[in-house]
């Protein structure tokens, strides 16, 4: 006689679906409510409805996952690596709040974020990463004409 093992719902996994739902509920209620509507084209409550899908979608995903067996062992967290994305994110609000500007908070982001992921050359991160935010910052402010937060390094442009 052989013994069957019950499953059970990953519960994490459905407590993001349920969370996830709920922001697409949000966010679907907000776009429908948004005055601002376009003389032509799209209006600025379309991208909000296409995010409002996205997270429906991704809550799906959650779901499917949260009941689908599985015979992978949960891993414990890592700590440090969940310090580290808190400290970038507290870097990018600290330097966006105190008028370092969006360059400046990416870089930092970007460098601690490649620091929670295990990579050891901060100076070499903190370099790409001022790259990239520059590029970033053309892109939205010179090329989409979007005004993104000035700091110093930004006002040169």
């Amino acid at each position: 006689m052989q013994l069957k093992t019950i499953q059970t719902a990953n519960r994490p996994a459905a407590v993001v679906a349920v969370v996830l739902f709920a922001i697409a509920a949000v966010t679907w209620w907000d776009a429908s409510h948004m005055t601002a509507r376009a003389t032509y084209g799209m209006s600025a409550s379309a991208a909000s409805y296409l995010v409002a899908v996205f997270f429906v979608a991704l809550g799906l995903a959650h779901l499917v996952n949260a009941f689908k067996p599985a015979d992978i062992e949960a891993e414990a967290a890592d700590w440090g690596a969940i310090g580290w994305i808190g400290v970038a994110l507290a870097g990018l609000i600290g330097a966006i709040w105190l008028g370092g500007g969006f360059v400046l908070g990416s870089t930092l982001l970007f460098a601690f974020t490649t620091r929670a992921f295990g990579r050891r050359a901060l100076l070499v991160d903190l370099c790409f990463g001022a790259v990239l935010a520059v590029l970033v910052f053309f892109l939205f402010n010179k090329l989409l004409t979007l005004a993104l937060p000035m700091g110093p390094l930004e006002r040169l442009f």
